[in-house]
């Protein structure tokens, strides 16, 4: 028997969102036989008329009206963080199943009320994480074996952008605390090590001549996990950067695993082994095809809700730890980050 209540299909699909994933959610769902792409609501008119007539699709005036249509049975939320858990919360109310972006919230206290609601409801919530599916995520899995035990790792990614502008993921509350907003940054180590047994963060935010805004940030967090695992992972992007770079690297007590972009190395002692790694394309086809096997068929998934939670736990200790200037336990941390 489903954990889910009856499905019929084409599975009739409302999208919240007009930017890059909501766009890739389109073509994934146009591109499947299970679902029909109904409707889409935007932030502005024009930009939700452009996305609707590339996607075939028709538009309606607010997510409100997208979760009243009682043709749609399925929600995917890929607007603005601080809205996620509002919007959920509705859809699961409306009976809708929900895909979501992550974070599932930026206000972590709702996190599990979000997930007990799905459950109460028996409806699909499901917090993407397309990190995990991944060409450098699945290279680590395969070769980690290979350095022995890790003990140490490191994962910088930085964003130059020199005209930033009035985006949402500049504004200090629709896009939240970096580390939250980011949160696959911090997930994929939680995948790899398991649970974190401290936390340490500092952050840095310049203001942008718009109200509400900042033209660039940084976010710079230590774990402590509690397989003794240390993890320094840098979060920057905006008008301070003068060059992007993405550079992940583990160590073990027997080599180095060595990410810079797309392309990965094996350092054991003198031999150097360059890696295969997965092209990213693709990856939000991947997330709803298997999305959808696992609420029509009871499939399994490649994560879990739970994982996603425990991980936003810990990007709001990284928060904490910022405000209060310490060292902190991971403990039930449940601010939020609004200016």
């Amino acid at each position: 028997m489903s954990q889910y209540n009856i499905v019929k299909t084409p599975v009739k699909v409302g999208i919240v969102g007009t930017g890059y994933a909501a766009a890739r959610r389109a073509e994934a769902f146009n591109d499947s036989p299970h679902t029909e792409l109904v409707a889409v609501s935007g932030n502005t008119s024009e930009k939700t008329a452009t996305f609707a007539q590339t996607h075939h699709v028709k538009t309606v005036s607010s997510w409100q009206d997208l979760i009243s249509d009682k043709e749609i049975d399925l929600i995917c939320v890929s607007n603005v963080n601080y809205l996620h858990g509002q919007i959920i919360r509705e859809a699961l109310l409306a009976d809708k199943h929900v895909i979501v972006e992550y974070p599932l919230t930026i206000d972590s206290k709702e996190a599990s009320e979000l997930l007990n609601l799905a459950k109460a409801k028996r409806k699909l919530l499901h917090i993407e994480h397309i990190e995990l599916l991944g060409g450098v995520h699945q290279a680590i899995k395969q070769y980690i074996s290979k350095i022995g035990n890790p003990f140490l790792a490191s994962y910088e990614t930085i964003l130059s952008k020199p005209k930033v502008g009035t985006h949402w993921t500049y504004n200090y509350h629709h896009y939240g605390f970096p580390l939250i907003a980011a949160l696959s940054r911090i997930n994929r180590f939680t995948d790899l090590f398991g649970e974190v047994e401290t936390v340490s963060c500092n952050a840095r935010f310049w203001d942008a001549p718009e109200s509400g805004y900042f033209s660039a940030c940084w976010c710079q967090a230590q774990l402590m996990f509690k397989n003794q695992m240390g993890v320094n992972i840098t979060y920057g992007k905006g008008d301070k950067f003068a060059r992007s770079g993405r550079v992940l690297t583990i160590h073990g007590d027997e080599g180095v695993l060595l990410f810079e972009g797309e392309k990965g190395r094996l350092i054991q002692g003198d031999k150097v082994t360059d890696l295969e790694v997965g092209s990213r394309r693709g990856l939000f086809t991947q997330d709803t095809e298997a999305v959808l096997e696992h609420l029509l068929n009871d499939a399994p998934i490649y994560t879990t809700n739970q994982h996603s939670v425990y991980t936003l736990k810990v990007a709001n200790a990284a928060l904490e730890s910022y405000k209060t200037k310490q060292t902190l336990l991971i403990t039930d941390v449940t601010h939020s980050f609004i200016s």
